[in-house]
């Protein structure tokens, strides 16, 4: 059987429970056990939307429901979005973002994608955009050696406030997303993503396409490695994420037909194009074929 054809049987999920949220925040226990059998004669003809990535979800956070899914509860490396908790966390502390900061060997010894130097002074401001907009893992591991618990610390914090949020597949070793010991569920992983779009002041960094850095020595301007935002997708929040042992991965939360919010989350996709791609086609699916489940998900 083509895993694909079986993947949409499998993966349309109308759950026995409403979620209770506030706001953009769904704090629940776990991904809802409805299977496809509880589904009307009308959401069994959609078709299936074509998906290559290893697992994705579309997420209804008004309601908690799952509208539809490919491999959703397995947990895989997510690489990093991983910084997306690490901003969220850092940014609870409430610190003063003009502090200055100097950039340490440790942090980017083997960081992969950075725009920092050993014994550059960056502010708080621009390692929070760096590690959102251009992904910078120096960024992120800063943030967490000059938070108030220090890195090892940090990263302990961090798997607590996935259990505060109820996200029991996720487990963080590190605040980059280079360990591929960094692990969630892609249902995990869209209720991180609709948690922190729906702080305004993460969101608002999620969407800038660029951004201009000033350290002490130069000054440069960093393209958001979201390529979505370059679409007529409406974005309201998104991060990428890459290592080899992830594939390529994106979660986002993104306006739909009649005002409609969800979040899509594509994890192991076979190439950075791909994960955009794919993407865009569950929201072109969501917002025609499959424009019944919005329906459903409102009554």
């Amino acid at each position: 059987m083509d895993i694909m054809s079986s993947g949409f049987r499998r993966g349309l999920r109308l759950p026995i429970l409403t979620l209770l949220v506030v706001g953009l925040a769904a704090a629940c226990s776990g991904p809802s056990s409805a299977l496809a059998q509880s589904a009307t004669r009308d959401t069994l003809s959609i078709p299936q939307p074509r998906v290559r990535a290893q697992a994705a979800i579309i997420f209804d956070p008004a309601t908690g429901e799952t509208l539809w899914e490919m491999n959703s509860d397995v947990p895989r490396p997510i690489a990093s979005i991983t910084k997306v908790m690490t901003v969220l966390l850092f940014l609870e502390q409430s610190p003063d973002l003009s502090h200055d900061v100097v950039i340490s060997r440790g942090d980017v010894t083997r960081a992969s994608t950075t725009h920092l130097r050993k014994g550059e002074r960056v502010t708080l401001r621009d390692l929070v955009h760096l590690a959102l907009i251009a992904s910078d893992n120096a960024a992120a591991r800063a943030l967490a050696r000059v938070s108030r618990w220090g890195t090892k610390r940090f990263i302990t914090r961090m798997n607590a406030k996935a259990a505060e949020l109820g996200l029991k597949q996720t487990r963080f070793t590190d605040p980059s997303g280079l360990d591929e010991r960094n692990v969630a569920s892609a249902h995990d992983v869209s209720r991180l993503i609709t948690m922190a779009s729906g702080r305004s002041q993460i969101a608002e960094i999620m969407r800038k396409r660029s951004y201009r850095i000033s350290t002490n020595r130069r000054t440069r301007v960093v393209r958001n490695t979201n390529r979505l935002l370059d679409t007529p997708v409406e974005v309201l929040g998104g991060k990428t994420g890459f290592i080899n042992e992830a594939g390529y991965c994106l979660a986002t939360l993104i306006r739909v037909a009649e005002e409609r919010v969800v979040s899509v989350v594509v994890l192991g996709a076979r190439s950075s194009a791909g994960r955009f791609t794919e993407t865009r086609r569950l929201v072109t699916w969501l917002s025609t074929q499959a424009r019944v489940l919005l329906t459903s998900a409102i009554e």
